[in-house]
C-alpha cells in the first residue's frame, strides 16, 4: 500500500505511514492566481493500493476538491484500488432534510466519492454514522474516544467520570468510561432548529465533588460544552474538563471555556490545532493494516 499525505494531513499521513512500514506519496500542490487548486501526485503509483489521507476541515470545499482531484489521479494513472481516509469529513451534520427543500449535504459528498471510483471510506467520529450507510460505498467509521481517555488517564484522571453533553453522545462517554472507569452521565439537550437556542438539564450521572471529563465528536463555537460545564460546576463538580475528537474553535471561544470553568480543551489532530495532544495515527494504521494484509 502507498499511502498519500494530502495537503491537508500531510503530518498525520507521515505518521500513518510509518507505522504502516508503507512508503509516503508526497504532494505538489500549488494554488493558481484565480485561486483553483492544482494536485500531482510526485511517484508513480500504477498497480497499487493507494490510501489517500486528507481531512476536510475548513477550508472544507478547497479540501474536499484537493481529495477529488488526488482521487482522480491516483485511479488515471493506473493505482489497483484507492482507499479515501478522511479523518474529519466535512459536511457530515446534514445528514438529512431539518427544513424544506434542504439537500443532504453528506450524501452528495460521499456519492461523489463513489463515482470517481473510491472503492472505501475511512472517518474517524462521523458525525452521523448511520448517514453512512446511506450510499453503496464501503464505509467505515473508526473511533478515537479511547485515544482521548487513555491520554486523560495518563494525565492523572483516572477514575474521572466520563460525561456527555447530550443524550447523543452518551455512547461516546460510555466508551471513554470503560478507560477511565470512573462511571457515566449526560445531558438532556434541546436546541431551537431556527434560533439555534440550546437548553441542557442534567438527566443522568452523579458528579458531586468528582472530576468530570465532557466527551463530544465535535467542538466549534464551544456553546454546548459551556453551557455543560457551568451546570456539572453548579452541581458540585470538583473539576471540569474537556474532550472532542475534531476541534474546529477559535482561540477566542477556547478562551470563553476556560473562562466558564473548564480548566483544560484536548482534541485530536484529524484537525491540527492548537488543543491537538492526540494522535489518532495508531488508529488510521489499524484500520488500513487489515486491507493491506487482505
Amino acid at each position: 500500500m502507498l499511502v498519500v499525505a494530502g495537503p491537508s494531513s500531510v503530518t498525520l499521513a507521515e505518521k500513518t505511514a510509518e507505522l504502516l512500514g508503507c512508503s509516503l506519496v508526497k504532494v505538489d500542490f500549488k494554488r493558481f492566481p484565480d485561486g483553483e487548486s492544482y494536485v500531482r501526485l510526485a511517484r508513480e503509483v500504477k498497480g497499487e493500493k493507494v490510501a489517500i489521507i486528507q481531512s476536510t476541515y475548513p477550508p472544507q470545499d478547497s479540501h474536499l476538491l484537493q481529495l477529488f482531484l488526488l482521487v482522480d489521479a491516483s485511479l488515471r494513472h493506473g493505482a489497483s484500488e484507492v482507499t479515501a481516509v478522511v479523518p474529519y469529513l466535512a459536511y457530515a451534520r446534514q445528514d438529512k432534510v431539518f427544513l424544506p427543500y434542504e439537500p443532504v449535504s453528506v450524501e452528495v459528498v460521499l456519492k461523489t466519492l463513489k463515482c470517481l471510483g473510491v472503492k472505501r471510506l475511512l472517518t474517524v467520529n462521523v458525525h452521523s454514522p448511520e448517514a453512512l450507510k446511506r450510499v453503496e460505498l464501503e464505509c467505515f467509521d473508526l473511533s478515537a474516544l479511547s485515544l482521548l481517555a487513555e491520554f486523560f488517564a495518563g494525565e492523572g484522571l483516572k477514575g474521572a467520570v466520563a460525561f456527555a453533553p447530550d443524550r447523543k453522545a452518551a455512547r461516546l462517554a460510555e466508551e471513554a468510561s470503560r478507560i477511565l472507569g470512573g462511571g457515566l452521565g449526560w445531558f438532556a439537550k434541546q436546541r431551537d432548529r431556527v434560533t439555534g437556542e440550546v437548553t441542557s438539564e442534567l438527566e443522568q450521572g452523579e458528579v458531586e465533588g468528582r472530576k468530570v471529563i465532557l466527551f463530544d465528536d465535535i467542538i466549534s463555537s464551544g456553546g454546548t460544552m459551556k453551557l455543560a460545564a457551568r451546570k456539572l460546576l453548579e452541581a458540585g463538580a470538583s473539576e471540569v474538563y474537556a474532550a472532542c475528537v475534531h476541534s474546529l474553535m477559535s482561540e477566542e471561544n477556547y478562551r470563553r471555556l476556560l473562562e466558564a470553568g473548564i480548566r483544560r480543551v484536548v482534541s485530536t489532530d484529524t484537525i491540527p490545532t492548537f488543543t491537538s495532544r492526540v494522535s489518532v495515527a495508531s488508529l488510521l494504521a489499524d484500520g488500513l493494516r487489515k486491507f493491506l494484509e487482505g
